[in-house]
């Protein structure tokens, strides 16, 4: 029986099948370059497949509104002035009455373009170690500032150091952080203390404060560090003078992340930062 021979495969094509079936082979090999010439062009080209390519186009990017932008040019140089300001006052003890003038001008103007503050949805930027930079209080060189306190460096040998202020929005403490350098006769070395006012706090309406002091404790430091924390009872209400009630208030008048601006109930002006 004789054996079915048929042609080549490319001799059952027309010409134009052929050319469109070589055409595509090309294509083919132009499009998916064998695993061989990809590892050969590795090193001199990078390779992206589309669908990668589409996902990185859609990947989010960061751009903020134009009123975000604007808000932050505006605040961010207003800062930078108070803080200008306010530095080389020792916190406001060497201020004189046209450093207060020129603090207050600088705050103000901050404070306005910052906008009313509201506690009850920013409750969180108070949370913290805040650092006291400015008070206008402490030109009047009185440690409690308007309120009766010691003074610093008439009657007492006392020395004022940094100043914070403690603040934790869940359990409501509000610690107020003084470090002390007290005069002691020689040839003792000087007495260094840290004093914890500590305080609750609460809201009252949307930017004020309230603060109701619970005890004092004394830490020694330096040479004395050894000694034992010294907490100061509190004075019976019948004993407390009119003026010190254990309690005070003061509002908020700018507050961002790292810088915070408040009027005390009595007038002070105190700029904190995050520390």
């Amino acid at each position: 029986m004789a054996s079915l021979l048929l042609p080549p495969a490319s001799s059952l094509l027309s010409p134009s099948s052929a050319a469109a079936a070589s055409y595509s082979s090309s294509r083919h090999r132009l499009i998916f370059p064998s695993i061989g010439n990809l590892r050969k062009s590795s090193h001199r080209r990078k390779f992206f497949l589309p669908a990668a390519a589409a996902v990185l186009d859609k990947s989010p990017v960061f751009d903020p509104s134009p009123g975000f932008q604007e808000s932050h040019d505006v605040i961010a140089p207003l800062k930078l002035k108070l803080l200008n300001v306010v530095s080389g006052l020792n916190r406001g003890l060497a201020a004189n009455e046209e450093d207060l003038r020129r603090a207050e001008s600088a705050a103000k103007e901050l404070e306005a373009v910052g906008g009313i503050v509201d506690l009850t949805k920013h409750q969180d930027k108070l949370q913290g170690q805040w650092k006291l930079i400015y008070s206008s209080a402490f030109s009047s060189r009185a440690l409690g500032g308007s309120r009766p306190g010691p003074p610093t460096g008439r009657l007492l040998p006392i020395t004022l150091g940094q100043v914070f202020q403690r603040i934790d929005i869940l359990s409501k403490d509000f610690d107020n952080i003084v470090e002390l350098q007290f005069g002691t006769p020689w040839p003792l070395p000087q007495l260094e203390a840290t004093a914890i006012l500590a305080h609750k706090f609460e809201l009252i309406g949307t930017s004020k404060i309230k603060i109701t002091f619970i005890k004092t404790t004394v830490k020694p430091r330096g040479s004395y560090s050894q000694l034992p924390p010294l907490e100061v009872p509190q004075l019976p209400d019948a004993l407390r003078p009119p003026s010190n009630t254990g309690s005070g208030e003061f509002e908020v008048t700018y507050l961002d992340s790292d810088t915070r601006i408040t009027r005390g109930d009595r007038g002070e002006l105190r700029v904190f930062v995050i520390s």
